[in-house]
């Protein structure tokens, strides 16, 4: 029996060092995170090296990480961290004693760099390599705006949100730790999580939205829509929105209520919409509650999980449409990004967040993702310049001069 590995007095930031070394090292699947206002880094590890896949009854899953890409809506399927092992750290505690579990003593070789686990697939084709350009492309965004808004205005889409990449360099100095450490501290309101499944992808991010949540008989989701830079001393009370901002945020709204009638649910909480904080950006947000109990709906996080996926703030409205029209005209696999990720009945509960403000690193580069809600008021520019801003929030943490 191998013994856990008991450190003396360890800083926080060197503990968190040594997991991921381990974790990359043991060639398993693994995900790390902090929810929103919480001072708890948690981590799960599989135990084999087979990737699993799981369908959407999240309530009969056992304890772990789910992982859904923004396509395969007709599978329904997505990657899963099962919670073979998992630990937690403190981050008020600047030093700790920490009682690592066997695998990290197991996996302790922190010689090799971990830039070096990183996925190193490259494009298979041509055609391939050509979808990744053009999601880098500024011309190709502003010219599916113009036809969003174009779609808009023929009456086909009320709302649809394009995406694009960018694309940095891995520079010499980046130092993977350092960035999430920065990120825990920089986003207290946001989602910080890290992911590796070999062969599939390893991402980083910071994301702001709930897609639902469940504890106990309490259901939560949130509309979250709008985007404006925070400014001032006071950024939450000098925020003004646009008509255009305020009627995209309650489409996503009226999403979330239109689904609840289609399952006929009546009884629910509505409070917003509010301007909320997430990094250096403002938002609308609308919160819905739900007690399951006495709404005799034990299994309303895997039906909203369903019905909400993909949302119109990342898709557009009405969805299908929206969905069909980016399948046709972005032209570029969104991958992970603006699906949904987070832990599955850890610790008695289930957080699912959508996967925004996200990275994915490959071989010497990282690729930062963005989209932004077009309605017939957008102004094309605009909105390439608040994609700008999206890919800022954790770019700038692997590139300080990122423009």
């Amino acid at each position: 029996m191998i013994e856990s590995l008991v450190t003396p007095r360890i800083a926080t930031q060197d503990a968190i060092q040594h997991l991921l070394h381990a974790a990359f090292s043991s060639g398993k699947s693994f995900a790390l995170w902090r929810k929103p206002q919480s001072k708890l880094l948690e981590l799960v590890l599989d135990s084999e090296e087979l990737t699993r896949k799981v369908g959407m009854g999240i309530e009969e899953l056992p304890a772990g990480f789910i992982v859904h890409p923004f396509e395969d809506q007709e599978n329904k399927q997505a990657f899963f961290i099962k919670a073979c092992s998992y630990f937690s750290l403190d981050l008020n505690l600047e030093n700790q004693e920490v009682e690592f579990p066997d695998w990290v003593k197991v996996n302790s070789d922190r010689t090799r760099p971990i830039t070096a686990y990183f996925n190193r697939k490259k494009p298979s084709s041509s055609a391939e390599k050509e979808k990744q350009d053009v999601g880098e492309s500024k011309t190709h965004f502003i010219e599916l705006v113009e036809k969003s808004i174009q779609s808009i205005k023929a009456g086909y889409l009320e709302k649809v949100v394009p995406a694009r990449t960018k694309t940095i360099p891995i520079s010499e100095k980046f130092d993977l730790v350092q960035s999430i450490w920065e990120l825990l501290f920089s986003y207290p309101n946001s989602f910080v999580n890290f992911f590796h499944i070999p062969e599939i992808g390893t991402w980083l991010g910071a994301s702001p939205e709930i897609l639902i949540e469940t504890k106990g008989n309490e259901f939560y989701t949130m509309s979250l829509a709008g985007t404006q830079k925070a400014q001032g001393d006071n950024p939450l009370k000098s925020a003004t929105w646009t008509q255009k901002e305020i009627e995209e945020q309650a489409l996503v709204s009226r999403y979330i209520v239109d689904c609840f009638k289609k399952i006929r649910l009546r009884e629910y909480e509505e409070h917003g919409p509010k301007t909320v904080l997430a990094g250096d950006l403002l938002h609308l947000r609308s919160d819905f509650r739900v007690n399951m109990k006495e709404t005799n709906f034990p299994q309303l996080g895997s039906v909203m999980l369903d019905l909400l996926h993909p949302t119109s703030a990342v898709c557009g409205m009405p969805r299908k449409q929206a969905h069909d029209f980016l399948k046709e005209h972005e032209d570029f696999d969104r991958r992970f990004f603006a699906g949904f990720l987070g832990p599955v009945n850890i610790q008695g509960g289930t957080s699912i967040y959508v996967n925004l403000r996200t990275a994915s690193f490959g071989e010497n580069e990282i690729k930062l993702y963005a989209g932004a809600g077009v309605t017939e008021d957008s102004d094309p520019e605009k909105e390439w310049e608040e994609t700008e801003l999206k890919c800022r929030i954790i770019g700038k943490f692997f590139q300080p001069q990122l423009p």
